[in-house]
């Protein structure tokens, strides 16, 4: 899932929303240079609030941008991150995905990816499936991931790191091999995807 840059999203903003975008990147640039402090219950930072405005003023379609580009200039660290994605709406939970892999180098966030993955949101999950999961889910999570994806429909051009995890994975090969089984005897469509991902396993499915 690729999002815009700070060049190409100030081409495409409006006066308005561009100077808007100006004063919450250089509020989360101070909250990143201001000692840390704990997250107060009654008043958030004005970087977060504007974190959850993104849409409303930029526009739904560019509002993961915003969101990662806000995260970034923050220096969010992973107890933030979990606590706008758990505090945050479903396009505010997918920013905080779409940022962990630059912002967390550690595992510590691969409870928000586990979180997503439970859900049956299509952008929640494709979100999950990107880089910070290809580098940190162990092998069985990850196959499940794009088990997953297969079932929600879920494109597996969004999972990060297809090509160099499921290469020689025989047990993805099985995983795979029975949720086809399982399709074919419901009279039920195999998604293209899943040959696909089997191929690239490094075995070829019955149709083949």
């Amino acid at each position: 899932m690729v999002t815009p840059t700070r060049k190409e999203l100030d081409a495409q903003l409006p006066d308005a929303a561009r100077a808007w975008l100006d004063e919450a990147l250089a509020d989360a640039a101070h909250a990143a240079d201001a000692p840390q402090a704990a997250p107060s219950p009654y008043a958030a930072p004005a970087w977060e609030l504007r974190f959850a405005a993104a849409g409303r003023h930029c526009g739904q379609d560019r509002a993961d941008a915003v969101r990662t580009l806000l995260l970034a200039e923050a220096r969010a660290d992973s107890a933030t991150l979990t606590r706008l994605y758990h505090q945050g709406t479903a396009a505010e939970r997918r920013a905080v995905l779409l940022a962990l892999h630059p912002l967390v180098e550690s595992p510590a966030a691969l409870p928000l990816v586990e979180d997503a993955l439970r859900t049956n949101d299509t952008r929640l999950v494709a979100a999950a499936v990107g880089p910070y999961a290809a580098a940190h889910l162990d092998p069985h999570s990850w196959r499940h991931a794009v088990l997953k994806c297969l079932f929600t429909g879920v494109p597996v051009d969004a999972v990060a790191g297809l090509r160099s995890r499921a290469a020689g994975d025989s047990e993805l090969a099985r995983m795979l091999a029975d949720y086809a089984a399982e399709r074919t005897a419901a009279g039920r469509d195999v998604p293209p995807d899943l040959n696909r991902v089997l191929t690239l396993t490094g075995e070829q499915s019955e149709e083949s």
